[in-house]
Order: structure tokens, then C-alpha cells, then sequence
């Protein structure tokens, strides 16, 4: 071949097409390779789509490959064409969808295998120091060699092999199920089984199926915190075939495992979002492991989601893309439900009993205003004070949740009302006891909180709400004793943090866990027989259609956690509403009604599956400037529905307004808001809103979102 084609590291569409460049006499050249190329007046790297003999450009113009970047190809031929399908699914650069396929640290070399040197390996020239050892190469008396050390993650889950548990009745026929698609061309599966019902042995047998075919596996998980847990589960069984991959790796770390998974050595990978695009030839299996949970689906562009490309890798290969959950989102089991076109289809497998026979915990909701009325102006009611009491007194552990961090919610003035709120973004501050100041969760913006009002001056500062840090600090004071610890996104900054605080919990270092949503899911604690849901109305009521769902699915979770082995669990559900029908059949543990009643719903209201949403983000530093783009966004929006009747006879809303969170990062945000049936009309109109978003807005920013999992 004579020419490359390139697409060159860059994400702007005026270079979001191939160039061609010579490939000088004795290099080899393979798609799929990294190279650096000249471009306008420098040189930048690129990566090789295409090969080609010939060109209709002129031979002067066309200028050589600088050098080769690495000996072999870092994107696949497969993860080609997925870049290509994502450029069009999701509205990106093609540069875009291919960066996501390399550790981002290969970019501009900043990280490479690393090497030690040292003496030729004998047991007896192991003590000899590194100045020593080179005076008696320089002498000829040694040869020192250069060894290639892996940095490998979770180094210390790397436990013994564990034999396999048998399995239970459901799960024996889930696993049948997979192993027959395995062998006969793949499959979508939708596994909906109660929490403890033995969901992630399902997982383990059909990756290990997968494995015997010669094919490989990548496992999804939602949280970063879930990730140790599953790597310790799946070391035990496959050992050194297990790789992991996920943003809190260290640069060295993420890049060494990434080459295990390129070169085979590994062939089982497990991860957050970003392992679905794991460089795994040919594999057979893809899990995505609480498949409900938003986090799957990226905030940055380009916003994928884990779960569509997941189909795609599994539709190329004719593998098996399994889908699990207790709680699956409303959207993913309607497609499981009858009557969904084939091309939409899973196949449902369910597991109704927790394995043993184990019981679900008992689940006893308390009214909290029924508690103020007795006086009870704390945060724990008198049923959750008991209980934890009796759990630890019994040598148990319990795990305490709340959906929000910080110390206290909000900072307000009692005389006129006034709340702080960050100068940046248009949300109330949080206060931290931990340093004494108040945060914005959006920005990152800091401030002394005030000691008088700043619009009346009065001295009536109150702090209203309750985050992680008031309830760790309450379980103390009630238990001086007892070793708590708290997991939110300010404890768990640090590397490997996660691993640490849920260690420590495992081994009975820590009695009382207290955490927000990274708590609520997943993790499996033998000991653990008691769970407090401290305030379930607090993600209830947020202006978003999705509120109920993810309250249902978050109690259900986190009520999941307790009674996982002999001794049985209790769950205490504090709240305000104690009748919202999403509240009552969590405590249930009733998804089956809980999806008819939403489904009923969504039906009637107009929301998705059954409409589509859609809207075109405007962001900028000038207020006017935010509202008039909107408003000629709206016009432009306008005149192409009415050149298409068909188009707007499957809309049901159109309009620019302000976002509902109108300020954030000091910038000031409208919206152009469209909501149509969830027909092929609303695709079009769609593709024509990214042309809306790609042309130029002075002093603007201009993104389209389509179904963004907060409307915020």
C-alpha cells in the first residue's frame, strides 16, 4: 500500500475527516495503528482508518508519515467500524469515539511500559545494590538485563483459587439458557432477579463458558466502589485472566492492564462505563451488572451509553449481551415485555428467591412526622435508634443511607429567609463540618459561611437538611463505642480508597457504614443485618419524571444489603410520605407491580420510552447572549417543523426557555426543549437539532442532549 488514510488527533469538525499522507519505502502500515503525521505547520499523531494504492490527489501535495507510534495496532478493526456507528449515533467527531479506545495517558507518550534494571536473575545476586552491581558489570564479572515490572491494580485481592457453589434451581436454568445462546449465536438477555438471589455465580459460569469457547468477557459495573468486590470474586475463580480497567486506576496501571487485554493474556475484563471498549478480540459475553443505573451513560462527549455499545460489540461478534438488575430501569423491561418488535427484544430470565432459601429482610416504614409529634426533633427515629442498637449488641453490622453529603443540606437566615447559595451556580451551598465551610457540589467553589445575614444582618443563622457527615456524626455520639465510618464522594478521593473503607468494613473493623448512593447497590456483607434509609424522601420529589423510578430502585437497593447470609435482615425506611406507592413497594420488594403502576403512568403523561426528549443546551458568560441564541435556536427549530408536517404533527412541545438549573460554573443556561413521539420522525428531527448545535454561536455554547438522565 502506498497511502494512509489518517484521522488526526484533533476533535474539531473542520478536521473531522481522513487525510492522506505517503507511507515511506520499508514502513508497513496496518488500520488501526497510531502514527504521527505532518499537519498544517506541525506534526500531531493520528491513527490509520484505511489503507490505499492510490489517490486522485496530486503526488506533490501529499506529504509522508512522519514515524510509527507503536509496532502493532491499538484499535481493532472492530472498534473501527464502532467508532464510525458512535460518530452517528451520538452526534461526535470520529476522533472522539476512537480516543475512547486507548488509555488517555498514550496520547502524547505520557506514560510507557515500565523497566528496571538489574543482574542477571540468581538467587545469591538479589541483595547486591544497584551501585555495586553495575561497578561488577563494568568489570565483565555480571550482566545486567532490563526487565519489564506490571504495574497491577488490586494487587492484594489476588486470593486463592475458590471452588464453585452449586447452584440453585433458577440458577442452573439461567445459566442453561446462556450457554445454549453461547453456542448458537448469541443472544440479549434481560436477568431480573431479587437482591441476593445469586445474580453475579450466573455471571462466573457463563464468562466461564464463554472462555471454554475460546472467547472472551467483559463485565460492567455502575460504581467504581463495586469494582474491588468484583475483581476479588473473579481472581478467585479465573486468576490471572481477570484484568480490570476504570478511571481511578493509576496511568501506569490502567495502561498495563489495557496491554494484557490487547496481547490476550487477559481475557476476562472488568470495569466501570469505559472497559466496555476494552481492546477484547472476539468476545462472547458482555454483563452489564446493575444495568438500571445512569452512570452508564457518559456526561462528556461523546455521551454514550455503555449499554447501546455493549449491543453493538455483541451484535458484531454474535455473542450474548446480559442485562441484569433487581430493579431494571422502566425502559429496559418493557423490552422484555410482549408485543416488542424483534430488533428490540430481550429475552427474560428471572430469579424470584435469594439462594438457600434465605428470607428478604422485614421492612418497617416510619412516619416522621408522627415522630416530631412525640417530640423526636432528631434525625434517627426512636424504631432506627432501637434497631441499631440491637444489631450491634448481636455482634451485626448495619449500613446507614442517605442520598445527599455534606453535613447540612442548606445554610439559611430564619429572620428573612435569604439562603446562601453559590456565586457561580444557581443551587444552595452544603455545609462540611469536616472543614467548617460551605461547598458547592456543581463548581467546586468554597466560602466561610456567614455568622450574621448578609441582606438583613441578623444573627439567626440556621442550618437546615441533613448529609453523611450529620449522620456519622449522630451514630457516634449515640454509639461512642462502635467504629463508623463514612463513603461519599469526599472520602473517597483518594486511590484505592474505596477498597480500604469497604475492607475495613468486610473485616469487621467498621460496625456502622455510612454512604450515599455508592452503598446502595451490589455490595455483599454476610454480617450486615441491618439497614436505615435515613431520609427516602429526598430523591422522591425532584422535577424529573424519572424521580419515582429512582427512588424505588435506590430503596429496593440499598434494603437488598441487609439478611445476605444465616441471620435475617430489617430494614428501617424513615420518611415523610409514607403512602407514595413507590415507597411502599420497595418496601415490598414488588418490581413487577412497581413497573405496571410506572409503566401506566409514563402512558399517560407523555414520558419516555413512549416520547422522545430532546434539547439544545445553551451556555454562556452573558445572559442576553444565553436567551437570544435560544430564542433564534427556537425560531430556526420552528420553520423546520412547519417545512415538514409530519414533523410537527409528532410534536407535542417545542419551546426556549431557561434551564432549570439557570446558572452553573458561572455561566447562564436556556434551553431549547422539544418532546415527540418515540417515532422515526423524532430521529429526523433530531439530526437536524445536531446541525443546529454544530453551526456558530458567538460567545455561546451550544450542546445537544437527547433523553440526558437529569433535566437539570
Amino acid at each position: 500500500m502506498k497511502y494512509a488514510e489518517v484521522i488526526v488527533d484533533l476533535s474539531s469538525e473542520q478536521v473531522d475527516r481522513l487525510f492522506t499522507y505517503k507511507i515511506p519505502e520499508g514502513l508497513t502500515l496496518v488500520p488501526g495503528q497510531r502514527v504521527e503525521v505532518p499537519f498544517r505547520r506541525q506534526s500531531i499523531e493520528g491513527f490509520v482508518i484505511e489503507l490505499s494504492d492510490e489517490t486522485e490527489l496530486d503526488e506533490k501535495i501529499i506529504r509522508p508519515v512522519i514515524r510509527v507510534l507503536e509496532n502493532y495496532p491499538v484499535i481493532l478493526p472492530e472498534m473501527i467500524e464502532l467508532a464510525q456507528w458512535m460518530r452517528k449515533k451520538y452526534h461526535c467527531n470520529l476522533v472522539d469515539g476512537l480516543r475512547q479506545m486507548i488509555p488517555a495517558q498514550m496520547r502524547g507518550g505520557k506514560v510507557r511500559e515500565k523497566t528496571v534494571d538489574g543482574p542477571k536473575p540468581l538467587p545469591f545476586l538479589n541483595a547486591i545494590s544497584p551501585g555495586a552491581a553495575g561497578k561488577l558489570a563494568a568489570l565483565g564479572v555480571l550482566e545486567i538485563v532490563t526487565d519489564q515490572v506490571r504495574r497491577t491494580p488490586y494487587a492484594a485481592l489476588s486470593g486463592e483459587r475458590e471452588p464453585d457453589p452449586e447452584l440453585m434451581p433458577a440458577q442452573q436454568a439461567a445459566v442453561r439458557q446462556l450457554e445454549d445462546a453461547l453456542s448458537s449465536g448469541g443472544g440479549r438477555f434481560l436477568l431480573h432477579g431479587v437482591t441476593g438471589s445469586g445474580k453475579t455465580e450466573v455471571y462466573i459460569r457463563a464468562v466461564r463458558r464463554a472462555l471454554s469457547d475460546e472467547r472472551g468477557a467483559i463485565i460492567l459495573v455502575p460504581e467504581i466502589s463495586l469494582t474491588p468486590q468484583m475483581v476479588d470474586w473473579f481472581r478467585r475463580r479465573f486468576g490471572a485472566d481477570a484484568a480490570v480497567l476504570h478511571s481511578r486506576l493509576s496511568a501506569g496501571e490502567r495502561f498495563d492492564e489495557w496491554k494484557r487485554i490487547r496481547s490476550g493474556e487477559a481475557r476476562v475484563v472488568i470495569g466501570a462505563r469505559s472497559a466496555v471498549f476494552a481492546p477484547l478480540e472476539n468476545p462472547g459475553i458482555i454483563i452489564v451488572d446493575e444495568e438500571h443505573e445512569s452512570s452508564y451513560i457518559s456526561d462528556s462527549r461523546p455521551r454514550y451509553d455503555a449499554r447501546e455499545v455493549a449491543r453493538w460489540r455483541c451484535d458484531y461478534h454474535h455473542g450474548v449481551l446480559l442485562l441484569g438488575s433487581a430493579t431494571p430501569s422502566i425502559a429496559t423491561y418493557m423490552k422484555a415485555m410482549p408485543g416488542v418488535r424483534p430488533v428490540n427484544r430481550l429475552t427474560l430470565i428471572e430469579m424470584t428467591q435469594r439462594v438457600k432459601g434465605r428470607r428478604l429482610p422485614e421492612v418497617e416504614i416510619v412516619y416522621m412526622r408522627e415522630e416530631l409529634v412525640k417530640g423526636n426533633r432528631t434525625i434517627f427515629s426512636a424504631a432506627l435508634i432501637e434497631a441499631l442498637g440491637a444489631c450491634l449488641e448481636a455482634g451485626h453490622q448495619a449500613i446507614l443511607f442517605i442520598n445527599r453529603r455534606g453535613y447540612s443540606t442548606f445554610v439559611s437566615c430564619r429572620a428573612c429567609g435569604h439562603v446562601e447559595k453559590c456565586n457561580q451556580c444557581d443551587v444552595s451551598m452544603t455545609y462540611h463540618q469536616s472543614d467548617g465551610l460551605l461547598h458547592c457540589h456543581y463548581c467546586g467553589d468554597v466560602r466561610v459561611p456567614p455568622r450574621v445575614c448578609p441582606e438583613c444582618g441578623s444573627k439567626f443563622i440556621k442550618y437546615f437538611g441533613t448529609g453523611t457527615q450529620k449522620v456519622e456524626e449522630e451514630v457516634r455520639k449515640l454509639f461512642p463505642d462502635v467504629a463508623v465510618a463514612r463513603m461519599d464522594v469526599d472520602t473517597t478521593t483518594a486511590k484505592d480508597a474505596h477498597e480500604k473503607i469497604l475492607g475495613d468494613f468486610r473485616s469487621g473493623r467498621t460496625r456502622v457504614l455510612v454512604g450515599t448512593q455508592m452503598i446502595a447497590k451490589g455490595l455483599d456483607f454476610p454480617n450486615v443485618t441491618l439497614v436505615g434509609v435515613v431520609a427516602a424522601d429526598l430523591s422522591l420529589h425532584v422535577p424529573d419524571y424519572r424521580s419515582v423510578e429512582r427512588t424505588f430502585q435506590l430503596i429496593t437497593q440499598v434494603a437488598g444489603r441487609a439478611g445476605r447470609a444465616d441471620a435475617p435482615g430489617k430494614v428501617v425506611v424513615q420518611t415523610y410520605d409514607p403512602d407514595h406507592y413507590g415507597i411502599q413497594l420497595a418496601a415490598k420488594q414488588d418490581y413487577r407491580a412497581f413497573y405496571f403502576k410506572e409503566e401506566t403512568i409514563r402512558r399517560r403523561g407523555l414520558y419516555p420510552p413512549f416520547t422522545v426528549l430532546a434539547r439544545l443546551l445553551v451556555s454562556s458568560k452573558q445572559p442576553e447572549i444565553a436567551q437570544k441564541t435560544a430564542e433564534q435556536l427556537e425560531a430556526q427549530l420552528n420553520r423546520l417543523l412547519d417545512d415538514h408536517p409530519a414533523w410537527r404533527a409528532d410534536t407535542i412541545q417545542m419551546r426556549a426557555l431557561e434551564a432549570p438549573l439557570n446558572r452553573l460554573r458561572g455561566e447562564v443556561r436556556w434551553q431549547v426543549f422539544i418532546k415527540m413521539y418515540a417515532r422515526p420522525t423524532a430521529d429526523e428531527v433530531i439530526a437536524e437539532m445536531e446541525q443546529l448545535e454544530r453551526q456558530e454561536s458567538p460567545g455561546a455554547r451550544v450542546e445537544l442532549e437527547v433523553n440526558p438522565t437529569a433535566m437539570l
